[in-house]
């Protein structure tokens, strides 16, 4: 086929528009990729450097909620307050800890010491620094202290004295001859024979709905020879309380008052009594979370406080000895080994770290650290007239919140 000039000059003229068009289309996609290359670079560099002037920023104003969450106050009551990073430790665990705290609905508080040094405190559930609460069972290492005071003040002439030799008012001849052979001794390590009440139900519920507990001593049976099996027993925790008050010719806690909390600045004691007027051993004394720290300090020192030495350190070292061993008879906890028994101590180890801590009903717990020079404090609703699977069940998640915490470190 072929064309006229005519033609071939319009369909030239057509190819060469076409072009044209063809070029600016190229062009426009060209300027609109351009542009919004620019834009891209633009949005890039803003964000850099908004990162950059909020990171400048940081050095001058308030710290992440991260790290302030758990910041310790420095209050001027004996304890020095530090960072975890400048004791060594990971502030990411100790971040992590607390932000699984916020979790539970029964604990109070959470407090990390380091080389003496309080590098995290945080308090939950409407609680604060000032709140002082019952310590549960806590309070039985608090009585052994004051035993070991006594002993050390010449009231008690040795841990070797009997159980009877303080309470003459009981017929001992005409009661099993096993109990005149009890020694305070024995009864520090709950190895006196009487029954272990958490498996007694019978003499779990007599103590439970009386306030005098002082003639349970006479007519509670032995389940075992003084000296040979563990036997868990708040009933002898508060004998060994009274054997204090009668030994010393004062109150139980007008002698603590003078012996122990006053050289460890405590502030807020609260204590109840049993119907006789003779304060708990076993139980029931209110202190806050920073005094328990003081004490779980006392303790990991060796018996010295702020450079005052309050015990002697064998007396310590005695109170954090095994005496009895795999008390329960297996493991009850994830991240405690079994568990051993000292002076009214527990003893564990919580992955490669051996720790003693005493322990109490809902979550009370003071833990030493020895390998990593710590103590660790957690407080909670004690759960009063909570028994049984669900009270176990809110106790035991404060204990592995802690418990991991450790074996983690």
């Amino acid at each position: 086929m072929s064309y006229s000039s005519t033609e071939s000059s319009l369909l030239e003229s057509r190819a060469n528009l076409t072009s044209i068009k063809f070029v600016k289309i190229e062009e426009t996609y060209y300027i609109k990729g351009l542009i919004m290359k620019l834009k891209i670079i633009f949005i890039v560099s803003t964000i850099t450097l908004s990162f950059f002037v909020l990171q400048s920023c940081n050095n001058n104003l308030v710290e992440p909620v991260e790290s302030t969450s758990y910041k310790p106050v420095d209050l001027n009551d004996g304890l020095l307050v530090s960072t975890p990073e400048e004791q060594g430790i990971n502030p990411a665990a100790i971040s992590s800890t607390y932000q699984s705290a916020e979790a539970l609905g029964n604990i109070y508080s959470l407090l990390v010491v380091k080389n003496n040094y309080l590098v995290s405190e945080k308090y939950f559930n409407g609680q604060s620094y000032q709140d002082a609460n019952s310590i549960a069972s806590v309070t039985k290492s608090f009585t052994s202290a004051l035993t070991l005071l006594a002993l050390q003040e010449g009231y008690i002439s040795s841990l070797d004295q009997k159980m009877v030799e303080f309470f003459p008012e009981f017929d001992w001849q005409n009661s099993d001859s096993r109990k005149s052979q009890i020694t305070i001794w024995e009864m520090l390590q709950m190895r006196s024979g009487y029954p272990w009440e958490e498996f007694s139900p019978y003499y779990d519920m007599l103590w439970a709905r009386q306030r005098n507990w002082l003639p349970l001593i006479e007519e509670f049976p032995l389940e075992s020879n003084p000296g040979t099996n563990f036997g868990y027993s708040n009933l002898i925790a508060h004998i060994v309380g009274i054997i204090v008050a009668r030994s010393s010719g004062n109150t139980l806690l007008s002698f603590a008052q003078t012996e122990l909390f006053e050289p460890l600045g405590f502030q807020s004691v609260y204590w109840l009594q049993d119907s006789l007027g003779y304060y708990y051993g076993h139980g029931d004394l209110h202190l806050t979370p920073r005094e328990l720290l003081k004490f779980g300090l006392l303790f990991l020192n060796g018996g010295i406080y702020n450079g005052t030495r309050i015990l002697p350190e064998e007396l310590i070292r005695e109170s954090l000895t095994p005496y009895s061993l795999n008390t329960y008879g297996r493991r009850i906890l994830e991240h405690y080994n079994l568990l051993d028994y000292g002076y009214m101590w527990w003893l564990t180890k919580m992955g490669n770290h051996q720790v003693s801590f005493a322990g109490g009903h809902g979550g009370q717990l003071i833990v030493l650290v020895h390998d990593m020079n710590m103590v660790v404090v957690s407080t909670a609703d004690y759960l009063p007239g909570l028994f049984g699977e669900e009270a176990w069940n809110k106790t035991k998640a404060v204990m592995e919140l802690v418990g991991r915490f450790i074996e983690q470190l």
